[in-house]
């Protein structure tokens, strides 16, 4: 299966949206993901469809930013291949394609955050040489 990998303007963003509602446990609404979407083009945010033909199959987002303890850094963020399309090898290529464009970026530090009953992800992460680092805590205010 042929497939693409390729940045997501600003103008066309708003595709990820049904991508983002499969994705999201809290059920945010798909308008309130839109107008979030809209707000996160504006601020460091690149996203990267994956394609297969023309229809977007997968994603990811990157926050671009410099960390202390890191240098010029990329934040993966709903990193996501359709059900339909898992198991093809698509994410291990997708990974090797962003690890290459955040490397010409002149990023020297990946991360992401993974739920922690997502054991799946845990382990296709961790093939790609991701290690954990630390807790990711949240609190809602």
């Amino acid at each position: 299966m042929e497939v693409t990998f390729k940045s997501i303007s600003k103008t066309e963003i708003i595709q990820i949206v049904p991508l983002l509602f499969e994705l999201n446990e809290e059920r945010i609404s798909k308008t309130t993901l839109s107008t979030r979407v809209l707000e996160m083009v504006q601020q460091n945010y690149e996203c990267i469809g994956v394609f297969a033909e023309s229809k977007l199959i997968g994603m990811a987002g990157l926050w671009f930013q410099t960390r202390h303890y890191a240098g010029k850094s990329v934040e993966l963020d709903h990193v996501l291949i359709t059900k339909a399309y898992q198991g093809c090898g698509i994410g291990t290529k997708f990974m090797h394609w962003i690890t290459n464009f955040v490397k010409v970026k002149g990023c020297l530090w990946i991360e992401l955050n993974t739920y922690v009953h997502n054991f799946p992800s845990h382990k296709f992460y961790y093939n790609q040489g991701f290690v954990a680092k630390g807790y990711h805590l949240t609190k809602t205010l």
